[in-house]
């Protein structure tokens, strides 16, 4: 790839943009005064619906991806390629970083931190790919983790260690109207989907090292919604975190949820409220609401 003229005049001058730079994927959902406050790149994932290919950052969104759901349309995920991850760490270069941190959504769910490190392997400057063995914003705290360490000057490998350990520290809970979407995926087994056919019964599922588990069951989405605020509860105690509240097509109960944990939370940092992109939406469904719980 020729890198630009316009990429070189922007060496060192976007915000957090300094030795290490910071990759990320289009799953963490970091909010975009984030990204840009910290000089994040972030690589789309694509969807791909009744056949036609799209980038999650921008070119297909989570209404869209909810409505094909519903229209029973064939909707799937791919991985970036790892030409896009080349163009990213060539860009970073050009603009005057001198090692790259790329952290991403587990390898259990997708194959993007293969692609990462395909296009590391031949980068011009050093890379190292993180799998962060989580998703959502269980990513994208990892990632901002990550940011910040390079903001005070920290060596890439400290910068990395930083992700790894702060993905490691978090909890992802979620809910699911349906595990039809995961299943169809391979996002779970055919015998965890068993876990939610029962008849008014509303699953409820974690990360376990970085692959989707049963949890527990619920007898209605509200009950689901009261325990997602107990785990979260529970899991934060007393310390200094920070949380955020996924949803797909599910606003007002995220907001509510989000409401309650705040009044809640003795130390709450960071609060993000965000609805998942088309990719996560593709294989969680309408409905999905989540929770992660960011140890600082």
């Amino acid at each position: 790839m020729d890198v630009t003229a316009e990429q070189t005049r922007r060496a060192q001058s976007a915000p957090g943009v300094g030795r290490v730079r910071i990759v990320t994927d289009s799953t963490a959902y970091l909010p975009a005064k984030l990204v840009a406050e910290h000089g994040i790149e972030v690589v789309p994932l694509q969807v791909v619906i009744a056949g036609r290919a799209k980038n999650e950052d921008g070119d297909v969104g989570p209404r869209e991806v909810a409505a094909a759901l519903r229209r029973h349309e064939q909707v799937s995920t791919s991985r970036p390629s790892p030409e896009a991850f080349r163009r990213a760490y060539q860009a970073a270069s050009a603009e005057g970083a001198t090692h790259v941190v790329s952290v991403h959504l587990s390898s259990r769910l997708s194959g993007t931190v293969d692609a990462a490190r395909l296009a590391a392997a031949d980068a011009p400057i050093p890379v190292q790919v993180v799998d962060s063995r989580s998703v959502g914003m269980g990513l994208g705290f990892a990632a901002l983790a990550a940011a910040r360490s390079a903001e005070r000057g920290d060596s890439a490998e400290r910068v990395a260690a930083s992700a790894t350990e702060h993905a490691a520290s978090s909890s992802v809970f979620f809910y699911v109207d349906t595990l039809e979407y995961l299943r169809r995926g391979g996002r779970i087994g055919a015998a965890s989907a068993m876990f939610g056919t029962a008849l008014a019964i509303k699953p409820l599922l974690h990360l376990v090292n970085g692959g989707i588990a049963p949890l527990e069951k619920v007898r209605t989405g509200a009950r689901a919604v009261a325990r997602l605020e107990d785990l979260t509860l529970e899991r934060a105690g007393r310390s200094h975190v920070d949380i955020a509240v996924h949803h797909l097509d599910n606003a007002v109960r995220a907001e509510q949820l989000a409401n309650r944990l705040a009044d809640h939370l003795p130390r709450l940092g960071e609060m993000v409220v965000a609805e998942v992109g088309a990719v996560i939406g593709a294989h969680a469904g309408p409905g999905m609401l989540a929770v992660v719980i960011s140890p600082r």
